[in-house]
């Protein structure tokens, strides 16, 4: 599983679509098991050949990526013609510290902490309006919810983007931001499996080491991931679990049969960015890493067009295992529900102003 080779399969033809909405294409298509992000505001002729080669199943944006809703709209367009079909377009909105989207052209929206201490519903009703706000721009995907468990030790660079600080606070504030998500016809992608809360670094510079028994994080860290089994695409962690393996949880097979078997998890599971310090190796190494461990998708963030090509060239195809899974989870993209926005703002006020009035 280490190279294109081994993952070659006859493609089918993918139908065509201009409008990121769910019309979606034949059930287990089969695509370069990639994510890939995008180098700026607009696609030029030679990112876009570069991508209809590629393939890649979904793509990501970033800062560079937005500026106001009609630049956003036409980019999306852009990549879904790009690769001739409605593919995933996904990014990181999840308030505070952590969202694409900002003002003044979309809602600054609290960290998920923040927001969790508002209540269930209040969570549920900001995802909702949260994810027509990326819907409406042509992203029908967001690396959120957070299922990590904030606790005192947890490094500043993700404690306030969890959503409590105990297993069933974060289960159940998970599960109403999923409900809000997925109503606005935006999938939800539960973060970071199996639990990320205990790194007391951050991944994005180093590799954190959880050193607690299997026992305890059993009936802890992994709780909310389980609760929410049933979510269509999952982010492993990198981090590394000392009571199974040496590697990362993104490149450590015991770990990908852990989330698989012990979690539950049977949905589309993607790496997080292989772009961060705490994986080693090449980014082609990285990602074959992470295919061989077990993982369904490669996320590869932020590369010149050389690495991006080396990592496409090494993964090759999905599996027909991964590719099932991609069509389940994509089963799960609809149609946003019509609730008018504005009467879901005035609820959440009146939720949100007795609580901070």
């Amino acid at each position: 599983m280490s190279g294109a080779a081994d993952r070659t399969i006859t493609r089918p033809a993918a139908p065509s679509s201009r409008d990121g909405a769910p019309a979606f294409g034949t059930a287990a298509s089969v695509h370069g098991a990639t994510i890939l992000g995008v180098e700026g505001l607009t696609l030029g002729p030679d990112e876009r050949a570069f991508l209809r080669e590629a393939d890649p199943w979904g793509f990501i944006l970033f800062d560079r990526n937005v500026d106001n809703p009609a630049q956003l709209r036409r980019l999306t367009d852009d990549l879904r013609d790009a690769v001739g079909r409605a593919a995933v377009v996904m990014t990181d909105q999840e308030g505070g510290r952590v969202q694409r989207l900002r003002s003044p052209h979309w809602t600054d929206w609290p960290a998920p902490l923040d927001s969790a201490a508002d209540g269930a519903r209040a969570v549920e009703l900001r995802h909702r309006l949260m994810g027509g706000e990326l819907r409406d721009s042509g992203i029908d995907c967001t690396a959120a919810p957070c299922l990590d468990i904030a606790r005192a030790e947890t490094h500043p660079f993700l404690r306030n983007r969890c959503l409590g600080q105990d297993a069933e606070t974060v289960t159940r504030m998970g599960r109403a931001a999923a409900a809000g998500l997925l109503a606005a016809g935006v999938l939800p992608v539960v973060k970071h499996m199996p639990g990320h809360g205990r790194g007391r670094v951050d991944s994005h510079h180093e590799l954190p080491c959880v050193d607690v028994p299997m026992d305890e994080l059993e009936d802890t860290d992994f709780v909310p991931f389980r609760a929410l089994s049933d979510l269509p695409i999952g982010m492993t962690a990198h981090v590394r679990l000392t009571a199974l393996d040496d590697r990362p949880a993104t490149a450590s097979p015991p770990v990908i049969t852990l989330i698989r078997e012990r979690i539950g998890f049977g949905g589309l599971l993607m790496s997080d960015d292989i772009g961060m310090n705490a994986l080693a190796g090449s980014p082609a190494e990285r990602a074959a890493a992470a295919l061989a461990a077990g993982c369904d998708l490669v996320l590869h963030c932020n590369a010149s067009r050389d690495e991006f090509a080396a990592v496409v060239a090494t993964v090759g195809l999905m599996t027909p295992a991964s590719a099932a899974r991609a069509a389940a989870a994509l089963d799960q993209r609809r149609s946003p529900d019509q609730t008018d926005p504005a009467a879901l703002r005035d609820e959440l006020q009146r939720l949100v102003q007795p609580a901070r009035g």
